[in-house]
């Protein structure tokens, strides 16, 4: 193809300017423009597409975060032997409480039997936000703690170590809520009492234990011992499984470690 020369004048300071330029040369420089334009496109498109990445992997840490757990375990705890041991035990404030299973907490774990702690230090415990549980707590969720306090510590242990994990199930208040209800639920001892295993300080068969619970709540509970001052084993805590709604019993994934003896008392309080 034959050159066509293309002739430009323009007047720049006084001076007439002639270039004459060749459709080769005119050619050449557009399309090295575009390329410059089109490498500038690419950028731009793989900035927005890292922009957009960083973005999906921000939003899936923070669902993950505000669930990342599979199951609760729902923990209830016999007084008599929390205070049968070396180091004993205070009384609440509010008095002692009464001789029935006191909720320990409602912890969310992972079928690995790793769990979430502590998720959230911008939502420190309140207690101004449970106020009107605070009876129903001393009652069901007592602590037993030394020195004696009001249980606040307590509740405040609970909700900021396990109950932060769980903040897209749970606020503060239906947290604690939800603890009480699956007590009321359960109603463990008097299932125990009507099968004749009572908190006596008598000694019974671990698998009858388990039976009984099982029979009446329909559930595998898991049985956690502590030792009396004398070292006989006794029932301690009673862990059940709950779906991560908070609200269902399921049977559960994995038990916790530990071990108790083949017969294990239950001691008075």
């Amino acid at each position: 193809m034959p050159y066509v020369t293309i002739i430009i004048i323009y007047h720049f300071k006084k001076d007439l300017q002639i270039h004459c330029f060749t459709s080769s040369f005119l050619h050449k420089n557009f399309q090295s423009n575009l390329k410059k334009k089109e490498r500038k496109e690419r950028k731009i498109t793989k900035m927005r597409s890292q922009s957009s990445l960083s973005l999906l992997v921000f939003l899936l840490a923070v669902i993950s975060s505000a669930q990342a757990y599979d199951f609760f375990y729902f923990v209830l705890q016999w007084p008599g032997s929390y205070c049968d041991t070396k180091q004993s035990c205070c009384y609440p404030t509010s008095g002692k409480p009464p001789a029935d299973f006191g909720i320990h907490g409602l912890w969310p774990n992972n079928n690995d039997g790793s769990y979430p702690s502590s998720c959230d230090s911008s939502n420190p415990f309140d207690g101004s936000k449970i106020d009107d549980l605070v009876t129903s707590l001393q009652t069901n969720w007592p602590t037993l703690a030394c020195p004696s306090n009001d249980g606040t510590k307590f509740w405040g242990h609970e909700w900021d170590k396990h109950g932060t994990c769980a903040e897209s199930v749970f606020d503060e208040h239906s947290y604690f809520q939800a603890g009480l209800d699956l007590k009321t639920t359960l109603n463990l001892l008097p299932s125990l009492q009507s099968a004749g295993i009572q908190p006596d300080g008598s000694s019974y068969d671990l698998k009858d234990i388990k039976n009984v619970i099982k029979q009446a709540t329909g559930y595998t509970p898991f049985i956690e011992c502590n030792n009396d001052e004398s070292g006989n084993s006794q029932l301690y805590q009673v862990y059940f499984c709950v779906d991560t709604s908070g609200a269902r019993l399921i049977e559960c994934p994995v038990f916790p470690h530990g071990r108790c003896g083949s017969s294990i008392e239950f001691p008075a309080f």
